[in-house]
């Protein structure tokens, strides 16, 4: 698409009209990337930068020097999260487009799942300061802390803190029980200040959230960009099994409460009703400690985490109920006590299309291929959402993999990705920045 098309087709965008042919500096972009995977880089493998550790703390250093350098402005809020903006004096009273992700990973993750979000969001927003491109609604940079949950178990925990959707707070703790307030304060936060990290009811106009796919949907159909439709929800249960811990030599078969064999029935009753009943999309068990966990003694408790996804909530509640009745089988079975608790419920939610239709004009400028689709896993996108229109772009994950040393992305992808993110920043003023505008993307 060129610029006579925009002008032919009456978008009324002048800054998209005005900077049609800018594009971010991709090389700067990718050597940012590595420089960041270095962080938490794992001797076993791929890395770990767990969210609220030394690790992610390091990887906020290297933002602000990053933004320093650039000459941008930054800070950090109570929960954690990372902001950075253009300096300059204080602008008008409104609503910013609020771009970016999360920098944390899993134990032994990829270098990209986040980081890139973040990292591209840094060079659009520097490549807009470096041209003096004035926008009409204020671009502003965030990395949220914590979106993963792999240390302290509260994912979406800066994303949540913004939107002010915390439950009890200051109860998360990691699993061996260290409360999320020493690391709080170690990652420069500040815990009895988390209501100021909350952002009031129209002071986001939209969110956007550039990620790789983490499937193989876009890299078996050679297609560059995803625009996402909808994002998947998401229930955690976290299951404790109580038997008996008993010898393992002389005791009888009959007369034992394993409790590790009453987990292992829950565990294939996870898969069981996603694989094979198709009750909701996926359902795993990820997490699973046995105590004592030694070899000649019958496990006498198990804690163990299980999930289920949909984007469909009525499917997402269904696969809740589901399992917790195969838990209450399983109990009744094994004569083990099994409790079942909710850690964390995430709804499915939509895109807003206008977003969408600004992010297919975009990649259609680049003369790049795109696909609509669904998102399979969470982001921090559909926190926001309680909060602001939001939109999400993909872009291919080699192989499909993510959550894994093996997670990639072709160098090439990466810079399509963000130059199209480069243009839906730019595309999306004229949407958002009408009088009234900051409110109807969500039609």
């Amino acid at each position: 698409m060129t610029q006579s098309d925009l002008k032919a087709r009456g978008a009324g965008n002048a800054v998209l009209e005005r900077h049609a042919g800018l594009r971010i500096d991709g090389a700067r972009m990718i050597e940012e990337l590595e420089l960041l995977g270095e962080i938490g880089a794992d001797p076993a493998g791929g890395v770990t930068r767990l969210g609220l550790s030394a690790q992610e703390n390091a990887a906020r250093d290297f933002l602000r020097d990053r933004c320093g350098a650039a000459g941008l402005h930054v800070e950090t809020d109570p929960a954690g999260n990372l902001f950075a903006r253009r300096p300059g004096p204080p602008r008008a009273p409104g609503p910013v487009l609020l771009v970016g992700s999360h920098m944390d990973t899993v134990v032994q993750g990829g270098r990209l799942d986040g980081a890139y979000g973040v990292i591209a969001a840094l060079e659009v927003l520097r490549v807009l300061h470096e041209h003096r491109v004035d926008l009409p609604v204020e671009m502003v940079v965030v990395a949220f802390a914590n979106e993963e949950g792999a240390l302290i178990q509260a994912p979406f925990w800066g994303s949540r803190a913004l939107c002010g959707s915390l439950e009890n707070p200051l109860d998360a703790t990691d699993r061996a029980g260290r409360p999320v307030s020493a690391y709080l304060t170690e990652s420069g936060g500040t815990p009895e200040r988390l209501a100021d990290a909350v952002w009031p009811p129209g002071s986001v106009a939209a969110f956007l959230e550039l990620h790789i796919e983490q499937g193989p949907s876009l890299e078996r159909h050679g297609v560059p960009v995803g625009v996402v439709e909808g994002i998947v929800g998401r229930t955690i249960l976290d299951i404790d099994v109580t038997g008996e811990a008993q010898h393992a030599g002389t005791t009888p078969m009959p007369d034992r409460r394993d409790a590790l064999v009453a987990a292992a029935e829950i565990v294939l009753a996870t898969r069981r009703i996603a694989a094979e009943d198709g009750v909701c999309t996926t359902a795993t068990t990820g997490y699973l400690t046995a105590t004592p966990n030694v070899t000649n003694t019958v496990p006498g408790e198990v804690r163990l985490s299980a999930e289920v996804r949909d984007t469909d909530p009525v499917r997402l509640a269904r696969g809740e109920a589901v399992l917790r009745e195969q838990c209450a089988r399983v109990a009744a079975a094994s004569g083990c006590r099994i409790g079942v608790r909710a850690a964390m419920r995430s709804r499915p939610v939509s895109t807003a299309p206008p977003l969408r239709g600004v992010i297919r004009e975009a990649a259609d400028l680049l003369g790049l291929k795109h696909r609509t689709m669904p998102s399979g896993a969470g982001h921090d996108a559909q926190i926001v959402a309680q909060l602001a229109p939001i939109g999400m772009i993909f872009v291919p994950s080699s192989r499909g993999v993510s959550h894994a040393p093996g997670e990639d992305t072709l160098p090439g992808d990466l810079v399509n990705g963000a130059n199209v993110l480069l243009h839906t920043v730019l595309g999306a003023q004229a949407e958002l920045g009408r009088p009234g505008g900051h409110g109807s993307p969500s039609g």
